[in-house]
């Protein structure tokens, strides 16, 4: 976890932590991740930006989110890697076949 142009509170890391393990749900392979939280130095209230990277064997999957909460762009960022873990896992169960 790393937040960049602030420090992160303990609680957003906890809570940070829990969405993305939930990703070992869905692919049990993930070799790790890295959470970038970044405060965007812009006067609109959307500057709270949460980069996720994922290794997995033979891949990387990465999400970006920008919304106005760290909590609210960690749901997005988490919900767009599930995404691409399920299409994955599809396209590898189609390569079997």
């Amino acid at each position: 976890m790393h937040s960049i142009h602030f420090d992160a509170d303990g609680k957003l890391i906890n809570f940070i932590q829990k969405k993305a393990d939930k990703l070992e749900t869905y692919y049990d392979q993930i070799i790790d991740g890295e959470v970038f939280m970044r405060l965007d130095k812009n006067d609109k209230s959307e500057n709270k930006i949460v980069e996720i990277k994922l290794n997995v064997p033979g891949r990387q999957f990465f999400a970006k989110s920008q919304t106005d909460s760290f909590e609210a762009a960690a749901d997005d960022s988490v919900e767009a890697l599930r995404r691409q873990i399920k299409k994955y896992k599809e396209k590898m169960v189609l390569a079997k076949q």
